[in-house]
């Protein structure tokens, strides 16, 4: 029978799997480069990249999300409330206190990040402050704190940087496609490499999509029913969850990247409102409400 010590195993399991296939993906896109431009020494450096990007996502991911997100630790005698609501559900669950974050943005959101419990970030934004009231935060908090119990988070950050970079890669090759390579290949093979190479920067995109949908949609759910017993008051997140979702109020800094990490879609269309589909990084609001409810 699952548990939530079988889901963190299975995180970790997660994490590693992907770390593995960002180091083998690279160094598939250094054979490539290398090969195409006729340089050996393209590969060796393919090689210690990978190899750094794994270290440096691992200890340096939550900094790259927090940057991107524009959040700032917020000081304790400024957003008391808050700060005692985190400070007790973390004694709750048995983990460390978090710190906390605030981002300044009138849309309600929250995300926690982090590489384990000891250097967990809890962050939520001005606007989440001033929509909900006490036990409908506390029921976000909950939820953001059951990620950081059942580690989503690694997992979920890691993503933000490898898949990131991939792209990234990818579109330094389409953009140098054209331009002094294929200096090893003879010229029948030329028209063959091009090919593969526009496929390459067509399914990168893809690619980085997938993966930040690999992040199973179930950790949202196992997140919403382990912060609803951490609470012992599921209307508490169900409400919020609803409020959130009605908003549907875009946040003025988006990224991309690190969409999947929040509890709500930065865009403003709300909890998986606008895509009710496998392709959402989020379940239905709906749906978690009946989990959570039954209504």
């Amino acid at each position: 029978m699952a548990t939530l010590y079988t889901h963190q195993s299975q995180n970790i399991a997660k994490t590693w799997l992907l770390m593995s296939v960002f180091f083998v993906v690279v160094i598939g896109l250094g054979w490539f480069f290398s090969y195409y431009y006729g340089s050996p020494e393209i590969l060796y450096l393919f090689v210690i990249f990978s190899i750094f990007m794994n270290i440096f996502s691992y200890w340096f991911s939550d900094k790259v999300v927090i940057k991107l997100s524009g959040a700032k630790e917020a000081k304790g005698e400024e957003y008391f409330d808050l700060y005692t609501s985190v400070e007790n559900l973390a004694i709750t669950a048995g983990l460390p206190m978090p710190k906390v974050y605030i981002i300044q943005d009138f849309a309600p959101n929250a995300f926690a990040t982090g590489r384990d419990k000891e250097h967990a970030v809890v962050a939520v934004t001005t606007g989440l402050l001033e929509l909900l009231e006490k036990n409908e935060l506390e029921g976000v908090i909950g939820h953001e704190l059951s990620h950081i119990g059942n580690r989503d988070m690694l997992l979920s950050t890691i993503v933000v940087v490898l898949v990131g970079f991939v792209t990234i890669l990818a579109d330094v090759f389409r953009r140098n496609l054209f331009f002094g390579g294929n200096r090893g290949s003879d010229n029948k093979g030329n028209g063959v490499l091009i090919l593969v190479g526009i496929i390459l920067s067509i399914l990168a995109p893809i690619f980085a999509m997938f993966i930040q949908l690999a992040i199973s949609r179930k950790r949202e759910f196992l997140a919403d029913a382990s912060g609803a017993l951490l609470t012992r008051y599921p209307e508490g997140l169900a409400s919020a969850l609803q409020k959130i979702s009605k908003s549907n109020r875009p946040m003025s800094r988006q990224s991309t990247a690190i969409a999947h990490l929040y509890i709500a879609d930065p865009k403003g269309s709300g909890i998986g409102k606008k895509f009710k589909s496998l392709l959402a990084t989020h379940p239905p609001v709906e749906e978690r409400v009946q989990a959570l409810i039954g209504k």
